[in-house]
Formats: C-alpha cells, sequence, structure tokens
C-alpha cells in the first residue's frame, strides 16, 4: 500500500463544477500535490477523496445539486467523514443552518454553523483584509471578499480559523474547521497564497490514510 504521507501520494480531490469558479481550485490543488477532477454526477463524487465547493451563486448551486441528483448522495458522504472545503458559496452550502436565503434554498449541515448569506453586503462592498489565519506559518494571509457571508454561530466542536481584524465587522468569523471539513467566507483561490488548499489537501492525504488502514 502506498503511505498517504509519502510525497509520491496525490489524493483525488473533486471539485462540484455546477457553477461558480471552478478553475481557479483545479488550480490550486494540482499545485498543492493533489489530482483534481471535475464532479457534476453521483458517480464522479464516489470516487474522490475529498471535495471543494467553490464560490458562485448558493441558491443556485443548490438548486442544481438537486436537478443532477448530487444532494442526498453529497449529504451521506459528508456524514460518512468526506473532507470538504467550501468558499464562500462553498461555506454557505455547508453550514447546518443559514439565515438571509430563499426558503427553498438547501444546504449540507457539514459543519455544526449558522452562516449568514451576504452578510458584507453586495458587490460593490467587496473588500480585502490581511488575516491571522490559525495553523498557517508564513505570516497574514491576504483575504478577498466579494458579496461573503460570516459565520455568526460556531458549534462546539467547530474550531474557529480566523476573523476580521477590524472595521464595522471586527471579530466576524471567517474561517472554521469541523475535523476535516474547512470553510472560509472568502477566495483564497484567487490570490495566489495556496496554504488553506495545502491545509485541506494534507485533511485530505489523512483521512484516506485512515481508511486505508481501517480497510
Amino acid at each position: 500500500m502506498t503511505d498517504p504521507g509519502s510525497a509520491p501520494f496525490r489524493p483525488v480531490v473533486g471539485v462540484l463544477a455546477l457553477q461558480g469558479d471552478v478553475r481557479e481550485h483545479i488550480v490550486a490543488l494540482e499545485k498543492c500535490g493533489a489530482t483534481p477532477t471535475l464532479v457534476r454526477r453521483a458517480s464522479e463524487l464516489a470516487a474522490v477523496d475529498g471535495l471543494v465547493l467553490p464560490g458562485g451563486e448558493s441558491t443556485t448551486i443548490s438548486k442544481l445539486l438537486q436537478t443532477f441528483e448530487l444532494l442526498e448522495p453529497l449529504r451521506a458522504r459528508l456524514r460518512a467523514g468526506m473532507p470538504a472545503f467550501g468558499s464562500c458559496a462553498g461555506m454557505i452550502l455547508l453550514a447546518s443552518e443559514v439565515l438571509d436565503t430563499r426558503a427553498d434554498a438547501q444546504h449540507l449541515s457539514g459543519i455544526d454553523m449558522t452562516v449568514r448569506r451576504n452578510a458584507f453586503g453586495r458587490q460593490v462592498d467587496s473588500f480585502e483584509a490581511d488575516l491571522d489565519f490559525a495553523g498557517l506559518d508564513d505570516g497574514p494571509m491576504r483575504a478577498v471578499f466579494i458579496r461573503a457571508p460570516w459565520v455568526e454561530r460556531a458549534g462546539d466542536g467547530v474550531e474557529v480559523l480566523a476573523t476580521v481584524p477590524h472595521g464595522p465587522a471586527a471579530g466576524r468569523i471567517v474561517a472554521v474547521r469541523q475535523g476535516a471539513v474547512v470553510a472560509t467566507s472568502f477566495h483564497p483561490e484567487v490570490t495566489g497564497d495556496l496554504r488553506v488548499h495545502e491545509l485541506f489537501v494534507d485533511l485530505v492525504r489523512r483521512a484516506k490514510g485512515e481508511r486505508d488502514d481501517l480497510g
């Protein structure tokens, strides 16, 4: 068996490719030592070691999850422990509760948290900030917020990784982790800073190694 901690091991990480900034995540995952693949069908979801849910329009993605018959298979894989990373709209989808969304919008309950959709305002209110991100070395992370959500409640088992450092939203939670599931309000895929993707790929490797050891 290949040692998941060794350099040659490249986990297969899917990117949900229904809508949103898919290409940027594919590039980042490739640079971080994963084998990225597009996921649009349940059979493709079943073949990956972890999944990225990209930014985009959360209500549109939730509708497309139902149209492509991916909603329940994705919920099942998350319940079974599949690692996942959601950025912006992906954070909203991973929440257990979403505020200020459509009544028919679906979410995945991958993290025990309450998220407020479009909390920072509209497109014109987009901004950047330097964040201290727990567990990441080499200084602050430049974060890009575009019609971003924030976390209003983080459950007891949820680790807060980053908060807004200053301004009207100072102290608001913008990055969290629960087990092997990570979510950010911002878009690390657009800045060239690969540290969040490196963190996620490492989580996928470790989860894959644990599954192989049990098998």
